[in-house]
């Protein structure tokens, strides 16, 4: 097939002003063409209409251009550098520097960045670390708390909102039953998103009133993000589709949790949905999170059956597609699943260990994990890395820390979720509270109890402080006292007490 004119001539090094790397490359998507020219990338939108997106005027592709300059300025300033008119003089194209000609396309200019830096790359070469995540987690976290959000934004967060996005991927795929998808998997998959509507349309409307609906990403998932001058970018977020953009910031978040669960890496997952959980207080939204993931892992299943359609597509690539598409909808049937959920709760004093031994569990039994000092913090309305002061330590803010976190981890594991309770939990009535508010609801506990020698303890809240990067206020000078107030498992806790 033949490029247009401007994509031939932008591959010729003397379109450009600035030295360039021949020859250069043009990388091509379904609604775009890339061109990398060594120092920076140039990006063409087709003039292409599919329904959910239209680019098939020039006033179009102009407004989606600046929309994606605009949006995606958001999360990675330093990748969308700016919007570039091209113009024709005499069947030559170049960039129109004097803004005095007639545009006849647009591009969007961004620095070239290898693609082994995708993290996509980054995963399949075994490169993704738990601090890659965390830095995801943290991000996202900071970009959902501060998007925009209005009354038009919240309409795309109702129940029949949310609902009618669901039913459309099921009527799009029913033609895959028998091929990629089951009948069985699609009924109990429709089913328990009708079910968890008709239940939950308070929920959704409760999300609305708390700010929980926003103008997101969209499209949050290892082959859009990147690492750029050693920095995490999130980036080549949705422009062209208001319904794909705006929407409950946890269903944006879900994309990439599902797309880590997805190819193995439940760990990596684990530590993303806890960073971006304890830096946005967002627990009740929890509950969400099976419907979300599953819609999310339905959603790529549909468009990876769409390229069993296509009939340029080589019988090898469709043969890939449908496997490939045959296990997303697994996974989206898998979620919908219900699960048993365990309350773990750790004990002992500051330093014993219990936070480094409560994420390693968390991480490897799918676990979120709820730390007194966030939740205290958070209480507080502090951020979590400022200094608590005495009046953040009083009986009465204890006792609403402790009353959350029963509270939390019994709505938690209520749903089906694995939950630890990160805290001293050094005072019988403490630990009771937890316990049977779990029980009452024959949920499975465990109370996982830390200890360590003296020196070690001391070494520990010392080197804590130096380091000055924990959200954990104690200091060695507190150690005797707390050690002096820990009160002993009685008989009954003794029977659910599991040394780390």
């Amino acid at each position: 097939m033949s490029l247009p004119p401007i994509i031939e001539q932008m591959l010729l090094p003397e379109f450009y002003e600035h030295p360039v790397t021949a020859p250069i490359q043009l990388l091509q998507t379904h609604i775009s063409f890339v061109l990398l020219t060594g120092k920076y990338a140039y990006k063409v939108k087709k003039p292409m209409n599919f329904g959910f997106l239209d680019f098939s005027t020039l006033e179009k592709r102009k407004y989606f251009c600046e929309e994606e300059l605009r949006l995606n300025r958001r999360l990675a300033p330093d990748l969308y550098l700016s919007v570039l008119p091209i113009i024709e003089t005499d069947g030559k194209y170049s960039f129109d520097k004097s803004g005095q000609g007639t545009p006849v396309e647009y591009a969007i200019a961004m620095p070239e960045f290898s693609q082994e830096d995708l993290l996509i790359e980054m995963f399949a070469s075994g490169r993704l670390t738990a601090d890659h995540v965390r830095q995801i987690g943290e991000q996202l976290a900071a970009f959902h708390q501060r998007a925009l959000t209005n009354d038009h934004i919240n309409t795309f967060g109702t129940a029949a909102a949310v609902r009618a996005v669901a039913n459309d991927n099921y009527a799009s795929t029913e033609k895959y039953v028998g091929i990629a998808q089951t009948e069985a998997q699609l009924a109990q998959t429709h089913a328990y998103t009708e079910k968890f509507f008709a239940k939950n349309a308070d929920l959704f409307s409760d999300r609305i009133a708390k700010g929980k609906v926003r103008e997101c990403h969209g499209d949050v998932h290892l082959k859009n993000i990147c690492l750029y001058q050693d920095q995490i970018q999130i980036f080549d977020c949705i422009e062209f589709n208001e319904p794909f953009r705006n929407s409950d910031v946890l269903y944006d978040a879900a994309f990439l949790l599902m797309d880590l669960q997805f190819r193995g890496r439940k760990d990596l997952a684990n530590i993303f949905l806890n960073t971006y959980l304890e830096r946005t207080g967002d627990y009740e939204g929890v509950v969400l999170l099976p419907l979300h993931c599953s819609m999310r892992a339905y959603i790529r299943a549909k468009v990876t059956s769409f390229l069993l359609d296509d009939p340029n597509i080589p019988a090898d690539v469709k043969a890939i597609a449908q496997t490939e598409a045959a296990a997303y909808y697994q996974l989206a049937w898998e979620y919908t699943q219900p699960k048993q959920g365990k309350l773990m709760i750790m004990s002992g004093v500051s330093g014993s260990g219990k936070s480094t031994t409560a994420k390693a569990i968390a991480a490897a039994q799918d676990t979120i994990y709820l730390r007194s000092d966030a939740i205290r913090k958070q209480i507080a309305g502090l951020d979590l890395m400022q200094r608590g002061g005495d009046e953040i330590y009083t009986p009465e803010m204890t006792a609403q820390t402790y009353t959350r976190l029963a509270e939390l981890g019994t709505l938690l594991t209520s749903k089906g979720f694995n939950v630890i309770l990160d805290a001293k939990y050094d005072r019988v009535s403490l630990r009771s509270q937890a316990i049977a508010a779990a029980q009452s609801q024959n949920i499975p506990v465990e109370i996982i109890y830390c200890n360590a020698p003296e020196e070690v303890l001391q070494q520990r809240l010392r080197d804590r402080a130096i380091a000055n990067n924990d959200i954990a206020d104690a200091t060695v000078e507190l150690l005797a006292s707390q050690q002096a107030s820990f009160e002993n498992f009685t008989s009954e806790e003794l029977a659910l007490v599991k040394l780390a």
